[in-house]
């Protein structure tokens, strides 16, 4: 049995590498060399430097998602594990597909080996979605009330209020979120399932930290070239 699992996630590993290459393969074979250099050669020195310095940040933010939520089930593991681990998660997840359950698997096989069991790893991953979930929200609002008349572009018939007084219920959401997490409010509890509010330290950070890679995936479309890849 133990040789089995030995065997299991190098054949995993491996599988996953082939199906990533086949993926870019998929994507690049009706490309020519020359329309390929071509991609390239239309995005300007300043947006792959501007790119490049987005995606470090992004990372950098993604590995904090990780050493946030391992602080909240009260594992102390060292910042460059955290931050390899993070990053090979990431990095599969986003080429794969499936963020949630190949990022997973990579967390489970790391962090499992640093004495994290399967119930903590899943709650790992679920606080790390729920921080970049509140990353989104808090970009969202702000937007819509910087920018209400944005949501023209969705549904011409809303009006600007509708924009304002939405960013302003996220943001109520958002509040109270931090109050649980100050007054220290009980525990949302089933038979399956447990969810505690972190500390008002810890979410102070996923606000200062989340929004930083949201924002990244929005600026990376300003950098590809306007005829696509």
């Amino acid at each position: 049995m133990k040789t089995v699992r030995k065997l299991a996630w190098p054949v995993i590993g491996l599988a996953t590498i082939l199906f990533s290459l086949y993926g870019l393969y998929h994507e690049l074979h009706g490309l020519s060399a020359a329309d390929f250099m071509d991609s390239l050669k239309a995005v300007s020195l300043k947006s792959w430097i501007l790119a490049g310095a987005a995606t470090l940040a992004a990372y950098a933010a993604l590995a904090a998602y990780d050493h946030l939520a391992l602080e909240h089930l009260g594992h102390r593991i060292s910042l460059w594990f955290i931050t390899v681990c993070s990053f090979t998660a990431y990095a599969l997840s986003h080429t794969v597909g499936a963020s949630v359950f190949s990022g997973a698997v990579v967390r489970y096989r790391a962090y499992g080996s640093k004495g994290l069991t399967a119930g903590e790893t899943g709650i790992l991953v679920a606080f790390c979605s729920f921080t970049f979930l509140l990353g989104t929200l808090m970009l969202a609002a702000i937007v819509l009330l910087v920018e209400p008349e944005i949501s023209a572009r969705f549904a011409a018939f809303l009006p600007i209020g509708a924009s304002i007084s939405t960013g302003l219920i996220i943001l109520a959401l958002i509040a109270l979120y931090v109050v649980g997490s100050l007054v220290g409010f009980r525990p949302l509890k089933t038979r399956w399932f447990w969810l505690e509010y972190p500390k008002p330290s810890l979410a102070l950070r996923q606000l200062l930290i989340a929004p930083v890679e949201t924002d990244r995936r929005r600026r990376n479309h300003l950098f590809r070239p306007a005829g696509g890849w």
